[in-house]
Protein backbone atom coordinates (compact mmCIF):
# COMPACT_ATOMS: atom_id res chain seq x y z
CA UNK A 1 0.00 0.00 0.00
CA UNK A 2 1.39 3.39 -1.02
CA UNK A 3 1.69 5.83 1.88
CA UNK A 4 2.35 9.53 2.23
CA UNK A 5 5.92 8.68 3.24
CA UNK A 6 6.45 6.96 -0.12
CA UNK A 7 5.27 10.14 -1.85
CA UNK A 8 7.66 12.24 0.25
CA UNK A 9 10.62 10.01 -0.69
CA UNK A 10 9.73 10.07 -4.41
CA UNK A 11 9.35 13.88 -4.41
CA UNK A 12 12.44 14.30 -2.19
CA UNK A 13 10.55 16.47 0.31
CA UNK A 14 9.50 16.05 3.91
CA UNK A 15 6.43 14.17 5.11
CA UNK A 16 4.93 17.41 6.43
CA UNK A 17 5.40 19.17 3.08
CA UNK A 18 3.37 16.48 1.33
CA UNK A 19 0.70 16.85 4.00
CA UNK A 20 0.55 20.62 3.44
CA UNK A 21 0.22 20.13 -0.31
CA UNK A 22 -2.60 17.59 0.04
CA UNK A 23 -4.52 19.41 2.77
CA UNK A 24 -3.69 22.98 1.66
CA UNK A 25 -2.83 23.88 5.24
CA UNK A 26 0.21 26.06 4.44
CA UNK A 27 1.55 27.84 1.34
CA UNK A 28 4.00 25.69 -0.62
CA UNK A 29 6.07 26.78 -3.64
CA UNK A 30 4.71 25.99 -7.09
CA UNK A 31 7.72 23.81 -7.95
CA UNK A 32 7.25 21.73 -4.81
CA UNK A 33 3.54 21.36 -5.41
CA UNK A 34 4.27 20.10 -8.93
CA UNK A 35 6.86 17.59 -7.65
CA UNK A 36 4.49 16.28 -4.99
CA UNK A 37 1.55 15.98 -7.39
CA UNK A 38 3.77 14.21 -9.95
CA UNK A 39 4.85 11.72 -7.27
CA UNK A 40 1.23 11.13 -6.28
CA UNK A 41 0.32 10.34 -9.89
CA UNK A 42 3.36 8.12 -10.48
CA UNK A 43 2.76 6.09 -7.34
CA UNK A 44 -1.03 6.05 -7.58
CA UNK A 45 -1.33 7.37 -4.04
CA UNK A 46 -4.87 7.88 -2.68
CA UNK A 47 -5.18 10.16 0.36
CA UNK A 48 -6.92 8.61 3.36
CA UNK A 49 -10.11 10.58 3.89
CA UNK A 50 -10.66 8.81 7.19
CA UNK A 51 -7.26 9.85 8.47
CA UNK A 52 -7.74 13.42 7.31
CA UNK A 53 -11.14 13.50 9.02
CA UNK A 54 -9.65 12.29 12.30
CA UNK A 55 -6.96 14.97 12.13
CA UNK A 56 -9.32 17.81 11.27
CA UNK A 57 -12.41 16.54 13.17
CA UNK A 58 -14.30 16.98 9.89
CA UNK A 59 -15.46 14.34 7.41
CA UNK A 60 -16.80 16.80 4.81
CA UNK A 61 -19.97 14.74 4.84
CA UNK A 62 -23.54 15.92 5.40
CA UNK A 63 -26.38 13.63 6.43
CA UNK A 64 -29.98 14.04 5.29
CA UNK A 65 -33.04 12.36 6.79
CA UNK A 66 -36.08 12.50 4.51
CA UNK A 67 -39.58 11.04 4.73
CA UNK A 68 -39.42 9.40 1.33
CA UNK A 69 -37.60 9.88 -1.93
CA UNK A 70 -40.50 8.33 -3.87
CA UNK A 71 -42.48 11.59 -3.61
CA UNK A 72 -41.20 13.73 -6.51
CA UNK A 73 -41.25 16.89 -4.40
CA UNK A 74 -38.95 15.37 -1.80
CA UNK A 75 -36.72 14.12 -4.61
CA UNK A 76 -36.37 17.67 -5.93
CA UNK A 77 -35.46 18.96 -2.46
CA UNK A 78 -32.85 16.21 -2.09
CA UNK A 79 -31.42 17.23 -5.46
CA UNK A 80 -30.98 20.79 -4.17
CA UNK A 81 -29.19 19.59 -1.04
CA UNK A 82 -26.95 17.27 -3.06
CA UNK A 83 -26.10 19.97 -5.60
CA UNK A 84 -25.05 22.43 -2.89
CA UNK A 85 -22.94 19.79 -1.15
CA UNK A 86 -21.20 18.77 -4.37
CA UNK A 87 -20.42 22.36 -5.33
CA UNK A 88 -18.71 22.90 -1.97
CA UNK A 89 -16.81 19.63 -1.82
CA UNK A 90 -19.06 17.68 0.57
CA UNK A 91 -20.55 14.21 0.24
CA UNK A 92 -24.20 13.53 1.13
CA UNK A 93 -25.61 10.50 2.97
CA UNK A 94 -29.39 10.13 2.50
CA UNK A 95 -31.57 8.20 4.97
CA UNK A 96 -35.17 7.44 3.99
CA UNK A 97 -37.51 6.93 6.99
CA UNK A 98 -40.49 5.70 4.93
CA UNK A 99 -42.57 7.80 7.35
CA UNK A 100 -41.82 5.42 10.23
CA UNK A 101 -41.19 7.40 13.42
CA UNK A 102 -38.82 4.85 14.97
CA UNK A 103 -36.51 5.10 11.96
CA UNK A 104 -35.80 8.75 12.74
CA UNK A 105 -33.81 8.15 15.93
CA UNK A 106 -32.05 5.14 14.43
CA UNK A 107 -30.90 7.12 11.40
CA UNK A 108 -29.82 10.10 13.48
CA UNK A 109 -27.68 7.81 15.65
CA UNK A 110 -26.25 6.22 12.51
CA UNK A 111 -25.33 9.59 10.97
CA UNK A 112 -23.72 10.80 14.19
CA UNK A 113 -21.71 7.57 14.43
CA UNK A 114 -20.54 8.19 10.85
CA UNK A 115 -19.20 11.56 12.08
CA UNK A 116 -21.22 13.67 9.65
CA UNK A 117 -20.54 17.38 10.01
CA UNK A 118 -24.21 18.44 9.92
CA UNK A 119 -27.68 17.04 9.28
CA UNK A 120 -30.58 18.27 7.16
CA UNK A 121 -33.92 16.86 8.34
CA UNK A 122 -37.09 16.76 6.24
CA UNK A 123 -39.61 14.41 7.79
CA UNK A 124 -43.04 14.90 9.34
CA UNK A 125 -42.01 12.63 12.24
CA UNK A 126 -39.45 15.11 13.56
CA UNK A 127 -41.08 16.44 16.75
CA UNK A 128 -39.92 19.38 18.90
CA UNK A 129 -38.72 16.80 21.44
CA UNK A 130 -36.56 15.15 18.77
CA UNK A 131 -34.89 18.43 17.86
CA UNK A 132 -34.35 19.28 21.55
CA UNK A 133 -32.62 15.93 22.05
CA UNK A 134 -30.42 16.51 19.01
CA UNK A 135 -29.34 19.93 20.28
CA UNK A 136 -28.64 18.73 23.81
CA UNK A 137 -27.07 15.32 23.24
CA UNK A 138 -25.76 14.90 19.71
CA UNK A 139 -24.07 18.31 19.34
CA UNK A 140 -24.34 18.28 15.57
CA UNK A 141 -25.73 21.26 13.63
CA UNK A 142 -29.21 20.55 12.28
CA UNK A 143 -31.19 22.46 9.67
CA UNK A 144 -34.82 21.41 9.25
CA UNK A 145 -37.13 21.72 6.26
CA UNK A 146 -40.89 22.00 6.82
CA UNK A 147 -40.69 21.47 10.59
CA UNK A 148 -43.11 23.24 12.98
CA UNK A 149 -41.90 26.82 13.67
CA UNK A 150 -40.09 27.07 17.00
CA UNK A 151 -39.40 23.35 17.19
CA UNK A 152 -35.87 23.61 15.79
CA UNK A 153 -33.13 26.20 15.88
CA UNK A 154 -32.90 26.54 12.09
CA UNK A 155 -35.78 26.13 9.64
CA UNK A 156 -36.14 26.52 5.86
CA UNK A 157 -39.62 26.51 4.34
CA UNK A 158 -41.82 28.03 1.70
CA UNK A 159 -44.42 30.56 2.88
CA UNK A 160 -47.35 28.17 2.79
CA UNK A 161 -49.83 30.68 4.24
CA UNK A 162 -49.04 32.95 1.28
CA UNK A 163 -49.40 29.96 -1.05
CA UNK A 164 -52.85 29.24 0.36
CA UNK A 165 -53.82 32.87 -0.12
CA UNK A 166 -52.76 32.70 -3.77
CA UNK A 167 -55.14 29.80 -4.32
CA UNK A 168 -58.02 31.44 -2.46
CA UNK A 169 -57.66 34.70 -4.38
CA UNK A 170 -57.39 32.89 -7.72
CA UNK A 171 -60.51 30.78 -7.12
CA UNK A 172 -62.59 33.73 -5.96
CA UNK A 173 -61.59 35.77 -9.01
CA UNK A 174 -62.70 32.85 -11.19
CA UNK A 175 -66.08 32.83 -9.44
CA UNK A 176 -65.75 29.63 -7.40
CA UNK A 177 -67.58 29.50 -4.08
CA UNK A 178 -67.84 25.74 -3.37
CA UNK A 179 -64.25 24.82 -2.59
CA UNK A 180 -62.83 21.68 -0.96
CA UNK A 181 -59.31 20.71 0.13
CA UNK A 182 -57.38 17.46 -0.04
CA UNK A 183 -54.79 17.63 2.69
CA UNK A 184 -52.05 15.51 4.18
CA UNK A 185 -52.15 14.66 7.87
CA UNK A 186 -53.92 17.40 9.81
CA UNK A 187 -51.01 18.09 12.18
CA UNK A 188 -48.48 18.79 9.43
CA UNK A 189 -47.49 22.48 9.77
CA UNK A 190 -47.38 23.25 6.04
CA UNK A 191 -50.78 21.66 5.46
CA UNK A 192 -52.27 23.75 8.24
CA UNK A 193 -50.64 26.88 6.83
CA UNK A 194 -52.06 26.33 3.32
CA UNK A 195 -55.57 25.77 4.67
CA UNK A 196 -55.18 28.84 6.89
CA UNK A 197 -54.25 30.96 3.86
CA UNK A 198 -57.31 29.82 1.90
CA UNK A 199 -59.62 30.34 4.87
CA UNK A 200 -58.24 33.83 5.46
CA UNK A 201 -59.07 34.92 1.89
CA UNK A 202 -62.52 33.31 1.92
CA UNK A 203 -63.38 34.82 5.31
CA UNK A 204 -62.62 38.31 3.96
CA UNK A 205 -65.45 37.71 1.45
CA UNK A 206 -67.84 36.27 4.02
CA UNK A 207 -67.27 32.68 2.90
CA UNK A 208 -66.21 29.66 4.94
CA UNK A 209 -64.26 26.49 4.30
CA UNK A 210 -66.15 23.93 6.37
CA UNK A 211 -64.39 21.08 8.12
CA UNK A 212 -66.46 18.61 6.05
CA UNK A 213 -64.83 20.07 2.94
CA UNK A 214 -61.30 19.23 4.15
CA UNK A 215 -60.28 15.60 3.66
CA UNK A 216 -57.06 14.33 5.26
CA UNK A 217 -55.03 11.40 4.00
CA UNK A 218 -51.48 10.21 3.50
CA UNK A 219 -49.67 11.95 0.65
CA UNK A 220 -49.70 9.77 -2.44
CA UNK A 221 -51.56 9.57 -5.74
CA UNK A 222 -53.55 6.54 -4.57
CA UNK A 223 -54.51 8.30 -1.33
CA UNK A 224 -55.54 11.40 -3.27
CA UNK A 225 -57.73 9.35 -5.59
CA UNK A 226 -59.45 7.58 -2.69
CA UNK A 227 -59.94 10.80 -0.70
CA UNK A 228 -61.35 12.72 -3.67
CA UNK A 229 -64.02 10.13 -4.47
CA UNK A 230 -66.06 11.09 -1.41
CA UNK A 231 -66.06 14.73 -2.48
CA UNK A 232 -66.88 14.34 -6.15
CA UNK A 233 -69.59 11.70 -5.65
CA UNK A 234 -71.70 14.18 -3.71
CA UNK A 235 -74.94 15.35 -5.37
CA UNK A 236 -74.20 17.96 -8.06
CA UNK A 237 -75.57 20.84 -5.97
CA UNK A 238 -73.27 19.91 -3.08
CA UNK A 239 -70.23 18.83 -5.07
CA UNK A 240 -67.23 21.20 -4.88
CA UNK A 241 -66.65 23.31 -7.96
CA UNK A 242 -62.91 23.27 -7.25
CA UNK A 243 -60.60 21.01 -5.28
CA UNK A 244 -57.40 22.44 -3.84
CA UNK A 245 -55.01 19.52 -3.28
CA UNK A 246 -52.25 20.55 -0.88
CA UNK A 247 -49.68 18.44 -2.74
CA UNK A 248 -49.42 17.71 -6.46
CA UNK A 249 -49.49 13.94 -5.94
CA UNK A 250 -52.87 14.36 -4.22
CA UNK A 251 -54.06 16.53 -7.11
CA UNK A 252 -53.05 13.92 -9.68
CA UNK A 253 -54.95 11.31 -7.66
CA UNK A 254 -58.00 13.62 -7.64
CA UNK A 255 -57.77 13.91 -11.43
CA UNK A 256 -57.96 10.12 -11.70
CA UNK A 257 -60.95 10.10 -9.34
CA UNK A 258 -62.79 12.67 -11.45
CA UNK A 259 -62.33 10.61 -14.59
CA UNK A 260 -63.31 7.48 -12.69
CA UNK A 261 -66.82 8.91 -12.11
CA UNK A 262 -67.08 10.46 -15.56
CA UNK A 263 -66.35 14.12 -14.79
CA UNK A 264 -64.41 16.33 -17.20
CA UNK A 265 -61.56 18.58 -16.06
CA UNK A 266 -61.96 21.56 -15.93
CA UNK A 267 -65.50 21.66 -17.41
CA UNK A 268 -67.15 19.76 -14.53
CA UNK A 269 -64.61 20.30 -11.79
CA UNK A 270 -61.41 22.32 -11.38
CA UNK A 271 -58.33 21.02 -9.57
CA UNK A 272 -55.33 22.90 -8.19
CA UNK A 273 -52.21 21.30 -6.73
CA UNK A 274 -49.25 22.49 -4.67
CA UNK A 275 -45.49 21.98 -5.25
CA UNK A 276 -45.18 22.08 -9.06
CA UNK A 277 -43.38 18.77 -9.33
CA UNK A 278 -42.01 17.95 -12.77
CA UNK A 279 -45.03 15.74 -13.57
CA UNK A 280 -47.45 18.65 -13.03
CA UNK A 281 -46.77 20.19 -16.44
CA UNK A 282 -47.25 16.83 -18.15
CA UNK A 283 -50.57 15.61 -16.76
CA UNK A 284 -53.61 15.69 -19.04
CA UNK A 285 -54.67 18.40 -18.87
CA UNK A 286 -51.59 20.12 -17.38
CA UNK A 287 -52.06 20.87 -13.68
CA UNK A 288 -52.60 24.35 -12.26
CA UNK A 289 -50.51 24.46 -9.09
CA UNK A 290 -48.55 26.54 -6.61
CA UNK A 291 -44.84 26.32 -7.23
CA UNK A 292 -42.62 26.14 -4.20
CA UNK A 293 -38.94 26.24 -5.16
CA UNK A 294 -38.04 22.70 -4.07
CA UNK A 295 -34.49 22.67 -5.42
CA UNK A 296 -33.80 26.09 -3.88
CA UNK A 297 -35.25 25.02 -0.53
CA UNK A 298 -32.82 22.09 -0.45
CA UNK A 299 -29.82 24.15 -1.55
CA UNK A 300 -30.66 26.89 0.96
CA UNK A 301 -30.82 24.42 3.84
CA UNK A 302 -27.52 22.80 2.83
CA UNK A 303 -25.74 26.13 2.36
CA UNK A 304 -26.96 27.36 5.75
CA UNK A 305 -25.34 24.31 7.37
CA UNK A 306 -22.14 24.65 5.31
CA UNK A 307 -21.80 28.38 5.99
CA UNK A 308 -22.07 27.59 9.68
CA UNK A 309 -19.41 24.89 9.45
CA UNK A 310 -16.94 26.76 7.27
CA UNK A 311 -17.39 30.40 8.30
CA UNK A 312 -18.96 30.23 11.74
CA UNK A 313 -22.08 31.93 10.37
CA UNK A 314 -24.93 31.52 12.88
CA UNK A 315 -27.60 29.11 11.71
CA UNK A 316 -30.57 31.19 10.52
CA UNK A 317 -33.62 30.82 12.73
CA UNK A 318 -36.00 30.93 9.76
CA UNK A 319 -35.62 31.27 6.00
CA UNK A 320 -38.97 31.51 4.22
CA UNK A 321 -39.12 31.32 0.43
CA UNK A 322 -41.93 32.74 -1.68
CA UNK A 323 -44.29 30.46 -3.65
CA UNK A 324 -45.97 31.43 -6.94
CA UNK A 325 -49.13 30.37 -8.73
CA UNK A 326 -48.67 28.56 -12.04
CA UNK A 327 -51.91 28.60 -14.03
CA UNK A 328 -52.32 25.74 -16.50
CA UNK A 329 -55.40 23.90 -17.76
CA UNK A 330 -57.08 22.10 -14.85
CA UNK A 331 -58.98 25.25 -13.82
CA UNK A 332 -61.70 26.85 -15.90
Amino acid sequence: MITIKDVARRANVSFTTVSHVINKTRPVSTDTVEKVNAAIVELGYLPSHVGRALQSSRTRTIGMIVTTTSNPFFGQVVHGVERACFERGYALIICNTDDVADHLDVYMDTLVSKRVDAVVVMTSNATPEFFATVREQRRVPVVAIDAPPGSVGSLVSDNSVAGGRLVGEFLLKRGFTRIACLSGLDWHPRMRDRISGVREVLAAQGLTLADRDIVHSSISMAAGQAAAIGLIERPAADRPEAIFALADVLAIGAMHAARQVGLSIPEDISIIGYDDIEFAAHTFPPLTTVRQPADLIGATAANAALDHLENGTPLPELIMLTPELVVRETTR
